[in-house]
């Protein structure tokens, strides 16, 4: 981080290696997409090396994006690991999506990395860092790790480098903006004639010094006398910044007192204080000019990484259990310790099969051992209702929903697009993608096969956008099953629901372009065509009054006939009664085996419903009378009484529709708190109170019919412009209001 060049310890095609913990960070890139995560990605590959060109976005060739539904969107959809060689050490760059509906993969890279980059796009209106990042940055702050900004898009800026560094000290720096500063300001060219003058260069704030990259090769030269007037103020700044974070009391006194403070003493201080999470240091880089070979920034950012960034050893030590849940000492990173990994994403390829990309947290992992695969499945971090054990050979323990099994390692690789190097190990603290790892799925522990271990799982949002499917052809229903099986595996964000009152089969999403990219890679990674189709909320019905109705069922056509009469009351119960069936038959005039036939025709006429087709529930059925005959009369006789029966009763009274009602928790920021109060009674729903959730944000409680939220997921990021999340629990069914009610009907008669 002091201004020293150096030269690429990677080359392109080879892998980098890395032996010991202490030579690996694990640095991921996080930000709103747009902000040029991606091609700051290839700008540091190609600067240590691993590129001979950098790839771009705009022509579906770079590295990171290298999916073929990502080439189309030009967007990253999925975690990508790239990793590349500097100065000795190993850098695993890990690009995550910047996009909402995909932040399942955002918290598999926090999960894996031990430090995060910051990506802010100076093309971008200042506002949009507050409403994308600021959430993440303080959920990284919970846990301590480490950050940087990294400001883009110097060329097309709209918010000029200060101005955007002011914000984000603001933003980021609450407690204290002096802590978010940034470590050299852009030298910037001629004006183009689109009006934008592209930066050239960096001026060192701590050696003032100009680092020139306008050829597209890093050269160093003095400052002009007028430049050093230009950073005077930011430089001593910086100087104060830093010197509040030493650990060295007396030099605050020292510098306040007129002495000069050894620039060398100053970056040993930076890189401690970066390390320990205490100082955010604000950096600018962009793409090498045509026929460069290094990014205007890009050494200094590969400095910071490795000098700056912690490596895998100072990672907190990871909690584990046994499967059985016994506590066990916390993990170390140590390549001779006991294994434990994890599985951070599955993929699958279709020459290899299943891919999982694995963080060794401690041991070492190796081709061709056994180990012990055991784990919940990130599917249940978010309540699904999948089985994670469907379909495979595994043991199942007391735990519940655990999933055990023993595996063999496949060949070990390091991922590099769509390239597979080979590696002969992966040590503690380092990546690596595991083949033929069949058992396992994203968010499971691998540890060794005589020692089995089990890690907690990060927690994800719940998928909250329900798209109902089916099946759009025979041969696509015969490979359903298995396709969304693999596909949730895939991707835990994801979760799968065959819901038994509609009896869709619906997947949940996170978002429209979620939906969209599952639908397409269940359709060209596993061969299943479905079709959308419209969503089903779970309406039933009830009675509104009292009533009663006699059910007949006599025929005579040769042979045994069939006979049977029964006369019933209905009345009404309170909510969440379901079906109460009462015999009251005095004298034997229904003999006691086809009370339970009587029993089960109403039951199975208020499971199919009475008026629109929805279950009926909250009634009491009293069976008082009926008649029966010595030979005529038949189990299946008496259940068509049965339902005949109730609905004749039915026919004498109102049908009630009954819409569920979730109780909904919305966690905004204060500024958002109206529109979301708003919106929600626009929606029919209650607001039930507000509580302070944290510097800044607020939880609305409020109670809404499902019906009015099936969308939500979506409507809020309006309201809140991004920032807002919410959760809803199921908690009663209740009257639809008349008004409503028969457009209800007609919705549901349409789907059906």
């Amino acid at each position: 981080m002091g201004d020293r060049a150096k030269t690429p310890a990677g080359a392109a095609g080879r892998a980098p290696t890395a032996d010991r913990p202490s030579d690996i960070r694990n640095v991921v890139l996080v930000g709103h997409s747009g902000s040029g995560k991606t091609t700051l990605v290839e700008a540091l590959a190609q600067t240590a090396g691993a590129l001979n060109r950098a790839g771009r976005v705009e022509d579906g060739g770079t590295v990171s994006d290298h999916d073929e539904i990502e080439r189309r969107r030009h967007r990253s959809v999925q975690l990508s690991l790239v990793p590349v060689g500097w100065d000795g050490y190993k850098i695993n760059l890990i690009d995550t999506p910047g996009y909402a509906d995909f932040v399942g993969e955002l918290r598999a890279g926090l999960r894996a990395a031990d430090a995060a980059l910051f990506v802010v796009s100076a093309a971008q209106e200042a506002d949009a860092v507050a409403a994308s990042t600021r959430a993440l940055w303080e959920e990284c702050a919970a846990v301590g790790m480490p950050r940087a900004v990294v400001v883009t898009h110097l060329d097309t800026a709209r918010t000029g480098f200060t101005e955007l560094t002011g914000v984000c000290a603001g933003l980021f720096g609450r407690d204290d903006p002096d802590a978010v500063l940034p470590l050299h300001l852009p030298v910037h060219g001629p004006e183009a004639a689109d009006g934008h003058a592209p930066a050239t260069g960096l001026i060192g704030l701590l050696t003032e010094r100009i680092l020139d990259y306008s050829t597209g090769v890093r050269r160093e030269e003095p400052p002009d006398e007028d430049r050093r007037e230009l950073i005077a103020e930011a430089r001593a700044r910086l100087i104060e910044g830093i010197i509040a974070e030493s650990e060295d009391e007396t030099l605050m006194d020292r510098y306040l007192g007129g002495e000069p403070i050894d620039p060398d003493v100053l970056v040993r201080d930076l890189e401690k204080a970066v390390a320990r999470g205490a100082f955010h240091p604000v950096l600018a880089a962009a793409p090498a000019v045509e026929g460069g070979t290094q990014g205007l920034g890009t050494v200094e950012l590969l400095e910071l990484i490795t000098r700056g960034f912690p490596s895998p050893l100072e990672h907190e030590p990871r909690a584990v259990t046994t499967p059985d849940g016994r506590p066990r000492p916390p993990v170390v990173c140590d390549p001779e310790g006991p294994l434990v990994a994890e599985v951070v994403k599955t993929t699958t390829d279709p020459y290899v099969g299943r891919l999982s990309l694995v963080r060794v947290f401690s041991g070492t992992l190796r081709p061709d051992e056994t180990v012990h695969v055991c784990g919940h499945g990130l599917a249940d971090a978010h309540g699904t209702g999948t089985e994670p054990g469907a379909g495979r050979d595994e043991q199942e323990p007391d735990s519940q929903d655990l999933h055990e099994a023993d595996d063999q390692v496949g060949a070990l690789t390091s991922p590099f697009g769509k390239q597979q190097r080979p590696v002969a190990h992966c040590v503690a603290g380092d990546l690596a993608c595991v083949a033929r790892l069949g058992h396992a799925e994203t968010g499971d522990t691998v540890s060794a096969k005589d020692d089995p271990l089990l890690m907690e799982p990060w927690t994800l949002p719940e998928p909250l956008l329900p798209l109902a499917v089916r099946a759009h052809g025979k041969a696509d229903e015969d490979r359903l099953s298995q396709g969304l099986a693999r596909l949730v595996a895939e991707d835990p964000a994801l979760r799968l629901e065959q819901n038994p009152d509609t009896r869709q089969m619906v997947l949940w999403c996170l978002g429209e372009a979620h939906q969209d990219v599952a639908l397409e890679r269940l359709r060209e990674r596993h061969g299943v065509r479905v079709d959308a189709v419209p969503y089903k909320v779970a309406l039933r019905e009830t009675f509104g009054g009292a009533s009663s109705g006699r059910g007949r069922h006599v025929k005579q056509s040769g042979g045994h006939g069939q006979y049977a009469i029964c006369e019933i009351d209905v009345e009404p119960l309170p909510p969440g009664s379901g079906v109460e069936f009462v015999d009251r038959v005095v004298g034997g005039a229904v003999p006691r085996p086809f009370v339970t036939s009587v029993e089960k025709g109403v039951r199975a006429q208020a499971a199919r419903g009475i008026a629109t087709g929805h279950p009926l529930v909250d009634v009491r059925v009293t069976l008082r009378d009926g008649k029966a005959h010595s030979v005529d009369s038949s189990d299946a006789a008496f259940q068509t009484a049965g339902a005949l029966a109730l609905r004749e009763a039915a026919a004498d009274v109102p049908v009630h529709l009954l819409e569920p009602v979730d109780e909904v928790g919305v966690l905004v920021p204060d500024e958002y708190v109206g529109p979301v109060m708003s919106d929600l009674s626009g929606r029919r729903g209650r607001v039930v109170g507000t509580d302070p959730a944290g510097p800044g944000r607020t939880l609305v409680r409020a109670e809404v019919p499902e019906t009015e939220i099936v969308r939500y997921a979506i409507d809020l990021r309006s309201v809140s412009h991004g920032t807002g999340r919410f959760d809803r629990t199921y908690a009663r069914h209740e009257p639809v209001p008349p008004h409503l009610a028969q457009k209800l009907r007609q919705q549901t008669e349409n789907n059906t």
